[in-house]
């Protein structure tokens, strides 16, 4: 379990800060993966009536400072910098499903 260094910083079992969701959702998916117990729990948000706003406040309960605003705009804002990054501002590429959607990736790669 990450320890809460300040708001904004989480810090891993190895010492390392996590400073961003996606960093966050790595570590968090990484211990679902060796835990059975938390990859039901953080499945069984997806059952909730409101399941994003479940799957964080799980994700804080458990030391991840994840929000539903931000982890939105995680997706979004990364995917915007990748297309700046190609193809001159990428505006001729066109958006796969999901792929800006931090939250439908974590699960993604947590069901088998």
């Amino acid at each position: 379990m990450p320890k809460k260094a300040e708001k904004g910083f989480m810090v891993t079992e190895g010492g390392e800060f996590m400073t961003d969701i996606a960093g966050m959702l790595d570590e968090l998916q990484r211990r679902a993966h060796k835990e059975p117990h938390l990859k039901r729990k953080l499945l069984a948000t997806r059952k909730e009536k409101d399941p994003v706003s479940a799957f964080c406040r799980t994700c804080r309960e458990l030391g991840y400072e994840i929000y539903e605003m931000e982890l939105i705009c995680a997706g979004e804002e990364f995917y915007a910098s990748m297309k700046r990054s190609t193809n001159g501002g990428g505006e001729n590429s066109p958006m796969l499903d999901g792929e800006d959607d931090f939250y439908e990736l974590f699960f993604s790669g947590l069901e088998p």
